[in-house]
């Protein structure tokens, strides 16, 4: 973060603040006390479990320069703590405070670009090759994990200083309005929109409401900015009515600007491909699991090459990116000779089957066996469509499904009712007695997917298959 005054951050946030405020915040905004450092600014945030105005007093004692608060905290400095009455609407005026700074020192010569993703799958996934292929261009920030939202995307931005020259940001939503509140707090110069799938539904009503909240980050691009669109997903393509710059379509389509030819896949479940762009042709072998992460690989591709860095980097980049965020598509083998496929981070119908169809094509010969947990906030579509992914599970050839909680009971019956007895159907109450019943019956030779909701529990059953096993990628 840029140095500021606690004095100016309260301008800035709109807080209170005793005294002069002349202590300079000079390290990043921090909402855990135990990140804190000299010259930090200590985010309090009340949480369903853990206050962080109980923290305070620590926080200032480690060295913190100050503090955002929403009420005063008995014990300490009130020349040290800003009064805010929303935390999280604070950090948002000051993360678009300081980047509009930032970009204020720069020269068109020279400016420092934001780069968003959205999608209803592969944001995550695009948003680490995004940060890996533009290293090249200078000091880079983006996000660990998943910070997409509110809170996550200004912390974000906040890290930026004078000397980056990308910001690599991803941005998700599960109402319409929210990117919406994202583009106004970090308008990006680049948009990517990966895809526009079936995550979220109950909380959006219906997938044109989808549609209509991705396009939010197009409709926020900066003056002149470029959209990337997916131009295989139709609703992906029409946003480029949106656009206020230029549009630059990725995906397999003959009509895209930057295409893949020739995909095929390697017995690792490894995708190879020919890479069609304005720029150059070449062969590209990627190192990720999944031939779903051709369209990742296209649309960071797309952007990397457009923004400078040469076609030879971006194919060595790809061929050596593996999965750089945790529970995602981590293929690891166990010394048992039992293959795990860890792809438990979340899940929507589309993930699901993307993640059913790379487990089919890594098993070859193998038991495959797809453990899966319940896709969250899908409202009264809820069952329809867990029943469509246990038909699909079936449908693919997969040999055991294991349906983990309560809301899987539809997906269990879809599969049953699917396949008959080609596959084995086990409805379990909960990640406990799934990890007895994997236990019990998992074999050598066995390739298991486990993919769930985050909420479901199943990344704490992949922890525990996993445990032991080194951070190397099967091959």
């Amino acid at each position: 973060m840029i140095t500021m005054t606690l004095a100016q951050v309260a301008a800035v946030t709109g807080g209170e603040l005793a005294g002069e405020g002349r202590t300079p915040v000079t390290g990043d905004v921090v909402t855990d006390s135990r990140a804190v450092g000299h010259g930090t600014l200590f985010a309090a945030f009340d949480g369903e479990h853990v206050d962080g105005h109980d923290f305070v007093a620590a926080a200032l004692d480690a060295g913190a320069a100050g503090a955002l608060v929403t009420r005063a905290v008995p014990g300490t400095d009130p020349g040290r703590t800003v009064l805010v009455d929303d935390v999280a609407a604070a950090l948002g005026r000051l993360a678009r405070h300081v980047l509009a700074e930032l970009r204020s020192r720069r020269t068109p010569a020279d400016p420092l670009r934001v780069v968003a993703v959205t999608g209803s799958v592969g944001k995550t996934t695009t948003k680490d090759l995004l940060a890996r292929l533009l290293a090249p261009l200078g000091e880079h920030i983006a996000p660990p994990g998943s910070f997409n939202n509110e809170i996550g995307l200004p912390l974000t931005v906040l890290r930026a200083t004078g000397t980056t020259r990308t910001l690599v940001l991803e941005m998700g939503a599960d109402h319409v309005g929210n990117l919406e509140y994202l583009t106004s707090v970090a308008p990006p110069d680049v948009a990517v929109v990966l895809a526009v799938g079936r995550a979220h539904l109950g909380e959006f009503g219906g997938i044109e409401n989808v549609a209509r909240a991705k396009s939010e980050l197009v409709a926020g691009l900066a003056p002149g900015g470029t959209a990337v669109l997916n131009a295989d997903d139709a609703r992906v393509a029409a946003m480029a009515s949106l656009a206020p710059g230029r549009v630059l379509t990725f995906g397999r389509s003959a009509r895209a600007d930057v295409r893949a030819e020739d995909v095929r896949l390697d017995d690792a479940g490894r995708a190879a491909f020919r890479l069609h762009a304005p720029q150059a042709s070449a062969d590209v072998h990627l190192a990720l699991v999944g031939e779903h992460h051709v369209t990742n690989a296209l649309a960071a591709a797309a952007v990397a090459l457009d923004l400078g860095v040469a076609p030879e980097t971006v194919v060595d980049v790809l061929a050596g990116a593996g999965a750089a965020s945790p529970h995602r598509m981590d293929v690891r083998d166990r010394p048992d000779g039992v293959r795990v496929v860890d792809d438990s981070y979340n899940a929507n119908p589309d993930s699901v089957r993307a993640g059913l169809r790379a487990l089919v094509g890594l098993a070859a010969g193998r038991r495959s066996v797809a453990v899966l947990g319940e896709m969250l906030e899908l409202g009264e579509y809820s069952a329809d469509e867990h029943r469509a992914v246990g038909a699909d599970a079936a449908g693919l050839g997969v040999d055991v499904v294991v349906a983990v909680g309560e809301g899987t009971a539809p997906l269990a019956d879809g599969a049953r009712e699917a396949d008959g007895d080609a596959t084995a159907v086990v409805h379990v109450p909960d990640v406990d007695a799934a990890r007895t019943l994997l236990g019990e019956r998992l074999r050598p030779g066995d390739v298991v997917l486990l993919k769930g909701s985050n909420g479901s529990g199943i990344w704490r059953l992949a922890d525990a298959l996993l445990e032991g096993t080194t951070g190397r990628t099967a091959s």
